[in-house]
């Protein structure tokens, strides 16, 4: 199934869809203010070691320290002394090379790794290590077997590091190989060298997304790369005569006047992905909710009825689900551990089906996922790699009213804290007057329903009490105020 990759360009952010049958499969943004660092190499200096935790800050010139655990740390788990403590393997104010492995997300540091990797085209590098590993989405042993007698091959005999194969590897000709060889290892060297510096300095820096698209999404099926930036454009057309001669005829350029992600529905598409509620085609729905330790989608039957049975209706609706949460968690970027309740089926059977369904359709994502079996409560649960932050957290912030609850107080229940409120005010200040100040919903209620509520309290503390609408206010904000 041929694909297209749709890069918009604006000074302020990068955005990439990844588009199959006209419909966004993926979608990654990476803004000028706040570019995600995974990938970047730094040499940085331990900050502080934290016995209790097994891990460490480091410092890597960053506004917050980055986090190291011991489990993190090359040659602990190689040498196999992995329970030799974090407080014998680093100590403060040392200096220390490190790769980031995950983004900051929320209140969290990046979190680092000594283990350094530096990808290619064709080929991830492993300078510490030597052994050769292979795809394990090239399924075909035979072939992964050719390509690593392959790789050996065009190794120089004196050779140090290993590598990882990458997919894209597997109809590369001697050539293209030998060239991620030479740029892999004129890379590492470039690092060496930076690195006697013993402040904390980065020292590499991973692509940009226009041209990590080139080097990690296009693959056979992609029938043309559209780039709606023109100096753009000619620097991917150059990134890709250099390292992908093959590529460089997919990459054209968009000079229509319709805005790209508007002419293939990417801007609909990503409003869609903020909302909790995802509609199935069948009238079924799913409610995707995110929270800071997991997120859960529920599936619903919603208006689908279904033609032959309750148990027919309910498959149906679960295997429609199993395609569309696949793809959510693509465009979502939703990652960590993930909880689904699928609708209940007694039937084994239509189980595994729908299991089945959902595990091959995980296998277009790009990133590292497992899945488990229906638990006793028929839930699946899964975990997916996290390594930057979700669409919802670039784009979206916690609600200034409702902090992030998604809910506010009724109009009512400020009313009643007003009201005691007013009560300890009255008991602590001998005022004149006392003057609430809140929004339209909630004077308006103590000018109707409650307006017996506020006589009464007038009454008993013996004080006029007035109201002022201040439409700055969300329904939760008032003031008392004592005159």
């Amino acid at each position: 199934m041929s694909s297209e990759i749709l890069v918009n360009i604006t000074p302020q952010e990068t955005r990439a869809a990844v588009m199959k049958q006209g419909v966004a499969q993926e979608l990654y943004i990476e803004r000028t203010s706040n570019c995600g660092i995974v990938g970047n190499i730094y040499s940085g200096r331990v900050s502080r070691v934290l016995p209790g935790m097994q891990s460490a800050f480091i410092d890597i010139g960053l506004d917050r320290a980055a986090f190291l655990h011991v489990a993190d740390i090359w040659g602990v788990r190689q040498s196999g002394d992995a329970d030799k403590p974090i407080e014998r393997l680093l100590h403060d104010g040392e200096s220390i090379l490190v790769q980031v492995i995950k983004d900051s997300i929320g209140t969290k540091g990046a979190r680092l790794s000594t283990q350094i990797s530096i990808a290619g085209r064709l080929l991830v590098y492993l300078p510490q290590e030597s052994n050769i590993g292979v795809s394990q989405r090239i399924e075909n042993e035979a072939g992964r077997e050719l390509l690593r007698e392959k790789l050996q091959q065009l190794l120089p005999p004196d050779r140090k590091g290993g590598y990882i194969i990458r997919t894209m590897a597997e109809a590369a000709s001697e050539h293209d190989l030998r060239t991620d060889i030479e740029y892999l290892h004129k890379l590492w060297r470039n690092i060496q060298e930076r690195s006697i510096v013993t402040t904390p300095t980065l020292l590499y820096q991973d692509l940009t997304l226009s041209h990590r698209v080139l080097r990690d999404f296009v693959d056979d099926d992609t029938a043309r790369i559209l780039v709606d930036s023109r100096e753009t454009f000619q620097k991917m057309i150059a990134f890709a005569q250099d390292y992908m001669v093959n590529v460089a005829e997919r990459v054209n350029h968009y000079a229509g006047e319709r805005p790209l992600f508007d002419l293939y529905g990417v801007e609909d598409e990503i409003e869609k992905s903020l909302a909790r509620r995802v509609n199935l085609k069948s009238g079924g729905y799913l409610i995707i909710d995110q929270t800071e330790a997991l997120t859960t989608v529920d599936v619903n039957t919603g208006g689908f009825i279904g033609i032959r049975s309750f148990d027919d209706t309910i498959f149906k609706t679960n295997l429609e689900a199993a395609q569309v949460i696949a793809r959510q968690l693509r465009l979502r970027n939703l990652g960590g551990i993930i909880i689904i309740d699928f609708i209940d089926m007694e039937n084994e059977g239509h189980r595994d089906a729908v299991l089945t369904e959902f595990k091959k359709t995980l296998i277009k994502d790009r990133t590292r996922m497992t899945v488990s079996r229906f638990t006793a409560l028929g839930l699946v649960e899964m975990t997916r790699k996290r390594t930057r932050e979700s669409l919802a957290h670039i784009l979206c912030e916690p609600c200034p009213t409702c902090q992030g609850r998604g809910e506010v107080r009724t109009a009512q229940t400020m009313c009643y804290e007003i009201l005691r409120e007013l009560l300890r005010e009255s008991r602590q200040f001998d005022a004149r007057e006392f003057r609430i100040l809140a929004s339209q919903q909630v004077i308006d209620l103590f000018l109707d329903e409650e307006s017996q509520s506020l006589a009464q309290l007038g009454d008993f503390i013996a004080k006029p009490i007035s109201l002022q609408v201040e439409v700055a206010y969300t329904q939760e904000q008032y003031d008392v105020i004592l005159m």
